[in-house]
């Protein structure tokens, strides 16, 4: 099904993220899924993304200042059970953030599940931003979120996963 992902750029130094989960908390706001990388990562996929559509942005010199820069910060995506809520306490604190259209998907855990899902989405020519997801016990569900380029396509085919 569609939801609403929070994503947002966050100081990478001890104690940062234990800040925003404390007013989550405080708000009675459950994380359901995380997905949390040094901003550095970012900044390349975003360089090499560029290099291979030709249509860089910036020159090479800027790219490599940005990534330098961006080890000092996290990229968060967010999945959270009150969307609105946790909007507010980002405003109220004033946090930069995003909100992106992701599918998320509960499913089983066991082996191919995955590779079903990922190989039905390439059939339908539909690629995949990122993925990240949930791990439960053997029997249990997962929860995946899914950025697909085609959200409204994705969402007619998996239907309410």
């Amino acid at each position: 099904m569609k939801r609403r992902e929070i994503s947002f750029f966050l100081r990478n130094i001890p104690g940062e993220f234990g800040k925003i989960a404390d007013l989550l908390k405080d708000r009675n706001i459950n994380i359901e899924s995380i997905s949390i990388q040094d901003a550095s990562a970012y900044v390349q996929t975003l360089f090499n993304a560029r290099g291979k559509s030709l249509k860089r942005i910036a020159s090479n010199g800027s790219y490599v200042s940005m990534q330098k820069d961006s080890y000092e910060f996290a990229l968060v995506r967010l999945l959270v059970d009150k969307t609105d809520a946790a909007i507010d306490v980002m405003k109220e604190c004033n946090y930069i953030f995003e909100i992106t259209p992701v599918v998320a998907m509960y499913l089983p855990n066991k082996p191919g599940i995955l590779a079903d899902l990922t190989s039905e989405l390439g059939r339908n020519s539909i690629n995949i931003n990122y993925i990240y997801g949930s791990t439960s016990d053997k029997g249990k569900n997962c929860l995946f979120v899914i950025s697909p380029e085609d959200i409204e396509l994705a969402e007619a085919i998996f239907g309410n996963s």
